[in-house]
């Protein structure tokens, strides 16, 4: 392993989605993290194939029966040799296992305990379930997105689970660990996505307050109100997305589009927006995609093709940035940021359930014979 958290042993708690994610994060970063899964998953190939489950990779897998108090006993002696552990599971569920965070630090004092929910740790939700898309609607982020006469569209699951959720957990799991440097001692991490997504919303909520930012969805500078700011159909029925909001770049802009600027009304005009968001509708819908991106070529117009999932990787500025890279014979994202002397890479390919069983446990310090006394009483599984 390379990366800045080489030696850095994390303990993950097997769910689905933002913790999964923000494991992985910390694996491409070299840490050593360890997923528990549950023993009756062991050896089987989950309902998403391991090889394509990139939540997961860079992790290795230990199937555990929780309900035995011996896989307990064994996750808290994992514990006593971990930095961090991380769970994403509804409020008092780790208490009932046994495995809440004082009991954890009581083996390890130094343990930073990241817990992840959605609606966070207390509060009527706080039992609820729930999915991305419900955390954002109670931040008031989704009725923000989307054109003014339908209903919000989801944003994939990128931003509560994973902005407001897995991002803010690795941040917090990691000034913890630089706190206990300082004092010795960990501490809990309450992770809620409709903490994080309201922290994303710093900008529009003041704003809002400020007044220059209206209650109607496609009305403003960065919501699709702007014809300046937003997408446009081509000839060929594809799109180009523009973001022209500086003076010079619109400038710019509206030279690439055969427009002079003294013809138009003013930029931050609103009255106006409507009426040149269907010129410049008109306008695009001229010339194809890639012929668009040609005239804008190197005359810093903002404007850049809206590529599909599948021509992405192809593009060149990713193919150049390496943004991609084959593992396993599958298309990884790389991982992300980039260190200049401490490189992360991918070097665990996403495991089945128990796949590491034996082999983590006795890396992490469980003796020979506490590992076949737990096999033998079906507390733990192999691959």
């Amino acid at each position: 392993m390379t990366g800045p958290l080489e030696g850095f042993r994390v303990i993950e708690m097997g769910g689905i989605g933002p913790a999964p994610f923000a494991g992985a994060l910390l694996g491409d970063l070299g840490a050593d993290v360890v997923r528990i899964d549950r023993i009756a998953r062991a050896g089987t190939e989950p309902d998403l194939p391991a090889r394509f489950d990139f939540y997961n990779r860079n992790k290795r897998s230990i199937a555990l029966d929780l309900k035995q108090p011996q896989a307990v006993a064994t996750v808290l002696k994992l514990t006593s040799q971990a930095d961090a552990l991380i769970e994403g599971f509804r409020p008092t569920v780790m208490e009932r296992l046994g495995l809440g965070p004082e009991v954890c630090r009581s083996v390890n004092p130094r343990l930073v305990y990241a817990r992840m929910t959605g609606w966070g740790q207390e509060g009527p939700l706080a039992q609820e379930a729930g999915h991305d898309i419900n955390y954002l609607a109670l931040t008031g982020a989704l009725h923000c997105l989307g054109e003014a006469d339908r209903a919000p569209p989801p944003p994939l699951n990128l931003v509560a689970d994973l902005g407001g959720g897995a991002l803010y957990l690795v941040v917090g799991l990691l000034s913890a660990a630089m706190e206990v440097r300082r004092s010795g001692q960990g501490q809990t991490v309450d992770v809620a996505m409709i903490d994080g997504v309201t922290h994303l919303m710093s900008a529009f909520q003041a704003f809002r307050q400020q007044g220059s930012w209206t209650g109607r969805r496609s009305d403003n500078i960065v919501d699709g109100g702007a014809p300046f700011y937003r997408t446009y159909a081509t000839r060929d029925g594809k799109f180009i997305a523009v973001g022209a909001i500086e003076p010079q770049f619109y400038t710019n802009l509206l030279e690439v589009m055969g427009l002079k600027e003294s013809e138009l009304p003013a930029q931050n005009d609103r009255s106006a927006w409507p009426a040149m968001r269907e010129r410049f509708a008109a306008i695009f819908a001229e010339r194809t995609r890639d012929e668009w991106v040609a005239l804008a070529s190197r005359r810093d117009a903002c404007l850049a093709p809206v590529l599909t999932i599948d021509e992405a990787p192809s593009h060149p500025q990713m193919m150049a940035r390496n943004v991609y890279a084959a593992f396993d014979g599958v298309r990884h994202p790389s991982p992300a940021p980039r260190f200049s002397r401490t490189p992360s890479d991918l070097h665990r390919t996403p495991p089945t359930p128990g796949r590491d069983s034996r082999g983590a446990l006795a890396d992490w310090g469980i003796a020979p014979d506490e590992i076949d006394a737990l096999e033998a009483i079906a507390a733990m599984a192999g691959a």
